[in-house]
Order: structure tokens, then C-alpha cells, then sequence
């Protein structure tokens, strides 16, 4: 697995705004898609592209294009959705498949509750979308997923990282024996007793929609 941290004044901007107790549900939801969009930018470095001839005002040149099957944007619902606008912004032509997975509180494990993707996910590049990498349960089992549909390069987008779920998911996914990219705008101190990141910034899912009783 490779692990890539963003270092930049502007994500560091965004993410202490975004960390504040005070910043409403809308600045939330505004800072994340704008942080999202500078993770996708580091996050599809290396997507596939082909080659192109284009026809300018002056002459004809060679240019690229993504190449096909298309990259799979794939948020974890449902948090993941707070995100999916930053990317799908860079990368408009991208499909885009969902996976419902939530945390047992007690075990926290996740179970998945929902899916929609295609059946063959062979020679597609998935990018998947969760805000937070806690104890990397939740993570590693949607790329668990996408691996035994087929997929063999799969990138994650994740605002904030605890170490030991950093750790975690790096040996999830060293099993599954895929390329495997984890980008980050930072990794937190730690987990504390209930599972969450440490300074952290709360429950993603319940700043950008609310709270769920």
C-alpha cells in the first residue's frame, strides 16, 4: 500500500475550519468538498488515460483523455457522499457505484448494509470516498469488496487518519494482493476509547446531514 499525506498551507486551512465545534452543517459541507477536491487532485495522479487528436485554432495536436472501462467513483455511504462532489467535480466523467457500510458501535466492525456496482469491476480503477479512517474495518472492507469483484487498482480518499487504523487497513489490504493507494489531508494523534479519532473532528456523517437517533 502506498500512503500519501497532503502537505499544503490551503488543506491545512480547510481542515481547521472543518475541525471547529462551532463550523455549521453548510461551511461543513462547503470546506469538505472544497478539501476533496485538492485529495482527488494527488489522489488521480496516475489515472489511466489514452491518446487523442485534437483539432485547435492552429493545427492538430496530440492530447489525452481518460481512458476506458472509466474509473469508478465509489463513496461509502454515508458520509462518503459529502465527498463525492469534490471528486466527481474533477473528474466528471467517472461512474459512480455506492456501498452502504456501518460500524458496530460495540465491535466496531462494519457490516454492509447496501450495494450498487457492476458485477465485473476487471481493468477499472475504483476510487473510494470515506472521511474519516478510524479503526480502517469500514474501509478495508469495501476494498475487500471491490477486489473480489474483479478490481485490481483501487485509491482512497480519506480527510482525516488514525495511526493504528492507518496501520489496520495496510494489513487488510496487503492480503488481497492489489495495487492499493491511501490518500490523506492528515493522520491524527489516536483512537480513544470509543473508537474515534483523536483530535479528530466529530462524527463526519452528523456535521454534514446531522444526527441519526
Amino acid at each position: 500500500m502506498e500512503l500519501k499525506i497532503l502537505d499544503h498551507p490551503l488543506v491545512d486551512h480547510k481542515l481547521a475550519h472543518l475541525r471547529a465545534k462551532d463550523t455549521t452543517s453548510p461551511t461543513f459541507r462547503a470546506l469538505a468538498d472544497e478539501l476533496v477536491t485538492l485529495l482527488a487532485y494527488e489522489a488521480t495522479r496516475h489515472v489511466r488515460v489514452c491518446p487523442i487528436q485534437v483539432e485547435t485554432p492552429i493545427t492538430t495536436m496530440t492530447g489525452v483523455e481518460l481512458a476506458n472501462p472509466k474509473p469508478l467513483v465509489v463513496p461509502i455511504l454515508r458520509a462518503g457522499l459529502g465527498m463525492l462532489g469534490g471528486m466527481t467535480r474533477l473528474m466528471p466523467t467517472a461512474e459512480v457505484g455506492f456501498v452502504g457500510m456501518v460500524r458496530d458501535e460495540e465491535t466496531l466492525q462494519p457490516m454492509t448494509y447496501a450495494e450498487r456496482l457492476p458485477h465485473d469491476l476487471s481493468r477499472r480503477q475504483c476510487f473510494v470516498l470515506d472521511p474519516m479512517l478510524a479503526t480502517g474495518g469500514s474501509l478495508g472492507g469495501c476494498v475487500e469488496f471491490l477486489a473480489r469483484r474483479g478490481a485490481d487498482d483501487v485509491t482512497c480518499l480519506c480527510i482525516l487518519a488514525a495511526p493504528e487504523g492507518v496501520e489496520n487497513f495496510r494489513k487488510l489490504v496487503s492480503e488481497l494482493e492489489i495495487n492499493t493507494t491511501l490518500v490523506v489531508a492528515a493522520i491524527d494523534e489516536c483512537l480513544n476509547e470509543h473508537g474515534y479519532i483523536v483530535p479528530g473532528l466529530g462524527d463526519a456523517g452528523d456535521r454534514l446531514y446531522g444526527a441519526v437517533d
